[in-house]
């Protein structure tokens, strides 16, 4: 009887481990939350004076071109970002990277913003964010827009392109 006892104790217990194995696999960190697939630049005003705000951050004070931007955000927060040219649309520096020479990326869910650390864009404009948005984003993100700001100063600034939402 004590064996018969042992046996399925052990029995037991390769199949509890198994189970609690299983639920650790399913949980939702690190999984897809939301993509971005292309890339729009950001021009300053609407129409007439009204300024191109999207939630609340104001466009750059000329246009701006991104040739291409991917994302991925993970559902723990962890977001990954390859912007290629974002370089000026307009002014006497046109076709240049301008000044953000940091740029951070911004994921809005229902109109709150979610930051990363800023990084360097280089002399043709290339950046890449491999990183954490502050504070993780909620799961689902409703109606999800992702920023590229100006962050010079550790804080972000005005958005100067925006990524196209990958259904």
């Amino acid at each position: 009887m004590i064996k018969i006892s042992t046996a399925l104790a052990v029995f037991l217990g390769l199949i509890f481990s198994v189970s609690v194995s299983a639920d650790d696999d399913d949980s939702t960190d690190g999984r897809p939350l939301v993509r971005f697939d292309g890339g729009i630049g950001s021009q300053p005003l609407r129409s007439g004076p009204a300024p191109n705000a999207v939630n609340g951050v104001n466009a750059g004070g000329v246009p701006w071109e991104i040739e291409d931007l991917r994302a991925e955000v993970k559902t723990d927060g962890r977001i990954s970002v390859d912007g290629r040219g974002l370089l000026l649309g307009g002014g006497s520096r046109i076709g240049t990277p301008g000044t953000p020479r940091n740029v951070s990326a911004t994921l809005f869910c229902g109109g709150v913003g979610h930051d990363t650390n800023p990084v360097p864009v280089d002399d043709e404009g290339d950046f890449r964010i491999n990183g954490q948005l502050y504070p993780a984003p909620p799961t689902p993100c409703d109606g999800p827009v992702l920023l590229i700001r100006s962050n010079n100063g550790g804080v972000p600034g005005s958005w100067f392109a925006a990524g196209i939402l990958k259904p």
